[in-house]
């Protein structure tokens, strides 16, 4: 089973999920609703509400419970993406016109503050504490995920281990605690969602190490953005670190950096990583976290999810856009 198969599977209760969002998101003030919907109606993977789902299917199952997490947590990822395309001056998500190029950067950041509090009243409806208390302390260190990023903005200095760390907040905590939560709500039991989170950690930061991986060898049709764009914006990533240290190259690489030549030079600097060996060092720590990822699952209840989440691991490792 594909990934699509496992879309397939759960794609009713994702459609319920998204007018689950549509309803959470719906105000009078035009302009506030137009640009909330703008991401929804670009669609998306959903990667997260599938995460919730089939985590959900490992305790009490209770879909109405589970669809407000889902719905919440998807309200988080989206404004996340409005407030990033503010930080990274982007045009184009998914091919089509970010909020902040439709609209302006101040409706932007007040539909991602708006979605967030869409978010978190839809998780009040749940009434357990102890989901409040994770999602909220996941939102800080998202937060600080998020900072560590602009600090490290074309630091070539930074070390492996800060890359690491900032992935896990920026990108892995979401996805883990989508995971936890999922089976939180239907009541799993303390062992399996430890498991649970420990799959989604794993699994999501091979996802990020993968969108770094691919930033560098996509094409502009795929990532709906030109290739290096990360780069371009400061964002030094794992196979940009490695080729600086290891490459062949790297004595070239210093010497664009240190003599201030980076921004002239770009398009030479993205062919010297492409070409280096940071690539294959990249889909190599991505697939030990995979690993980890499928050991985590195999660890469950042998019910019908698991092997989808297994399949799941499967398709983000080998996943080409």
């Amino acid at each position: 089973m594909s990934l699509i198969g496992v879309f397939n599977k759960v794609k009713k209760d994702i459609k319920a999920i998204e007018k689950e969002i549509s309803e959470s998101i719906s105000t009078d003030q035009r302009d506030l609703y137009l640009a909330s919907t703008h991401l929804l109606k670009a669609g998306g993977k959903r990667i997260r509400p599938i995460f919730v789902l089939l985590s959900g299917r490992f305790g009490d199952y209770n879909f109405e419970n589970v669809k407000k997490v889902a719905a919440s947590l998807e309200l988080i990822h989206m404004a996340t993406l409005v407030h990033d395309d503010v930080i990274d001056d982007a045009e184009k998500r998914r091919g089509d016109l970010t909020v902040k190029a439709q609209w302006d950067n101040k409706v932007a950041m007040y539909t991602g503050d708006y979605l967030l509090a869409e978010a978190l009243m839809k998780i009040t409806e749940i009434e357990k504490p102890e989901i409040h208390q994770t999602l909220s302390k996941s939102i800080v260190r998202m937060c600080e995920g998020e900072i560590d990023q602009i600090r490290d903005f074309n630091d070539w200095n930074q070390s492996f281990k800060n890359y690491l760390l900032r992935i896990k907040r920026k990108t892995a905590l979401l996805i883990a605690i989508s995971c936890k939560l999922g089976a939180l709500v239907t009541d799993a039991d303390p062992k399996t969602v430890r498991r649970l989170y420990r799959y989604g950690y794993n699994v999501g930061m091979a996802f990020q190490i993968i969108d770094d991986i691919l930033d560098f060898t996509g094409t502009t049709e795929q990532l709906g953005k030109p290739a290096g764009s990360d780069l371009r914006q400061g964002n030094i990533t794992l196979p940009a670190l490695y080729a600086l240290h290891y490459s062949k190259e790297k004595d070239l690489l210093r010497e664009i950096i240190n003599n201030n030549q980076l921004e002239e030079k770009i398009d030479e600097v993205i062919t010297i990583i492409r070409q280096s060996e940071g690539i294959e060092f990249s889909k190599k720590i991505a697939q030990q976290y995979i690993q980890k990822a499928k050991d985590a699952a195999l660890s469950l209840q042998n019910i019908p999810e698991r092997k989808m989440l297994l399949e799941i691991s499967d398709f983000i490792g080998e996943r080409s856009y």
